[in-house]
């Protein structure tokens, strides 16, 4: 009797493990703010004329898609992600999950991303949340090795899910569509190469080649996240400029544009992996600050 309650004990405990080991693959934090951008663009879309429960479907088509990009991601990197620190301890690196078991979750993350746009939003968004994964995942994985084209192509399918949830509540792209999306795509570049700073010696091994200078971490890197990051003060305006939203989140996307621009002086100044984290850490948090304060603040 014991023996088979510890047997069913240890059944329990694998399943559970195994489960743990599939969840791990979705990179839930990146996939909910994938899924938070979604629901931003739709929010603001909407006008003060909100559809919870398509907000909600639509929220979680975008993490899933957002799951089965980057599970996609972690199958085709697998033998690179034995090489490098940070991803070594993954799902198949470590054979918790077998390729065949990822494909086939990946898989279905994708199917019930497509069935829950499809039935929710309109072919439109279904279209672009299917380019937005191929684009992540066959063209911006492979060309990680290549140079840092990658990062240009990495930032569209990484800027598409405001664009997403605009389209999900409206069915068109429009030129406020198109501003939400310049400011996320702009933001992606001194995110991305923020983080490949920080990895770069994980990288190297990997063959990763994303920083914007050939000579990696050096001046010429360090003015170009600058450049980036100054962008973002003007563009976080545009959408007050356009009546989108108002004043206050014109202040606060000013503010936060200001903040995360003085970040990148120190970077300039010692080029140490210190101030590449302070930026890294900057815009993880400039994108959900300003795009709540967009929310509170549009215009019906």
């Amino acid at each position: 009797m014991i023996t088979g309650q510890a047997h069913e004990l240890t059944r329990f405990s694998l399943a559970m493990a195994k489960v743990r080991s599939f969840i791990e693959l979705l990179k839930v934090r990146l996939s909910l703010l994938v899924a938070f951008s979604c629901a931003f663009g739709y929010g603001l879309a909407s006008r003060g004329d909100i559809n919870w429960g398509i907000l909600l479907m639509v929220t979680l088509g975008g993490f899933l898609l957002s799951g089965a990009s980057v599970c996609i991601n972690q199958i085709l990197e697998k033998d690179l992600d034995k090489l490098m620190n940070r991803t070594m301890q993954r799902p198949l690196p470590t054979g918790r999950v077998t390729p065949y078991e990822a494909t086939l979750f990946a898989i279905l993350c994708m199917l019930l991303s497509v069935w829950i746009l499809w039935i929710y939003t309109n072919p439109f968004t279904v279209l672009l949340s299917l380019v937005s994964m191929v684009l992540y995942s066959f063209v911006y994985t492979p060309l990680k090795r290549v140079g840092p084209i990658a990062v240009f192509v990495g930032a569209i399918p990484g800027a598409l899910p405001p664009l997403l949830g605009w389209i999900a509540a409206t069915g068109q792209i429009t030129h406020e569509a198109l501003i939400i999306f310049g400011i996320q795509f702009i933001w992606q570049f001194p995110h991305f190469w923020a983080i490949a700073w920080v990895a770069d010696d994980d990288y190297q091994k990997a063959g990763f080649k994303l920083l914007p200078s050939k000579d990696g971490k050096n001046i010429n890197t360090a003015i170009q996240i600058m450049v980036y990051t100054m962008f973002l003060i003007p563009l976080g305006l545009l959408p007050a400029v356009f009546g989108i939203t108002g004043i206050y989140s014109a202040m606060v996307a000013t503010v936060c544009g200001v903040a995360f621009f003085a970040q990148t002086f120190a970077l300039m100044k010692t080029g140490s992996r210190q101030s590449a984290l302070r930026i890294m850490f900057g815009s993880f948090l400039y994108l959900p600050i300003v795009q709540i304060a967009y929310l509170l603040d549009k215009v019906s």
